[in-house]
């Protein structure tokens, strides 16, 4: 179970080995998503970083699948993203932020994907970084994905999803305090 002691968001030792033996066996199985990249180095960085590691898991235990897919010489940073070949299970049916969450009357969703991005400590996703992880093979074919959505867009009552149909990335908009079994978020984390 996941601890939060001190206001620290940190896993159990056994929780913590877990986890870094999943993300271990995906980096391995998945090398086309980081070419060139030493586990050793990665596994390292996360061990100096338990909080980032809470959030690896949180990204994990939500079904995000989550895998290095850069490595940010300028800053040190290795990039994970969710990998999950659908819209990670556990982030679906959520409205776009608090502002859409509170302006529904009745039938509100459980969350917004703002608020649960925040509370995990990772990033959504925004479109051109959707597209590149759509380079690195076919996501969301059969769901969507709510992107980071510009203010000016998010002002006029709106927010963007993406998905892939008929090999083809494809952006919509809709209003943001709309949800959807078939929609979620793909998050992103910096370590």
């Amino acid at each position: 179970m996941n601890k939060i002691t001190n206001n620290k968001k940190e896993l159990a030792q056994k929780q913590s080995e877990e986890l870094l033996r999943a993300l271990k066996a995906r980096f391995e199985k998945n090398m086309n998503r980081h070419k060139e990249l030493d586990w050793a180095k990665v596994q390292a960085k996360l061990e100096a970083n338990p909080e980032k590691l809470w959030s690896l898991n949180e990204m994990e235990r939500t079904g995000g699948e989550p895998d290095v897919v850069e490595y940010v010489q300028k800053t040190g940073e290795y990039i994970f993203y969710d990998c999950s070949a659908e819209s990670p299970k556990d982030r679906r049916s959520l409205c776009y932020d608090r502002e859409a969450l509170e302006s529904r009357k009745e039938h509100k969703p459980q969350n917004s994907v703002s608020d649960m991005a925040a509370n995990m400590g990772i990033e959504l996703l925004t479109e051109e970084q959707y597209r590149e992880l759509q380079k690195l093979g076919n996501f969301d074919t059969k769901t969507s994905s709510w992107v980071k959505t510009s203010s000016g867009i998010r002002k006029l009552g709106g927010a963007l999803f993406c998905d892939r149909r008929y090999d083809h990335v494809f952006v919509y908009h809709n209003g943001a305090e709309s949800y959807y079994a078939a929609r979620g978020f793909r998050g992103l984390l910096r370590v």
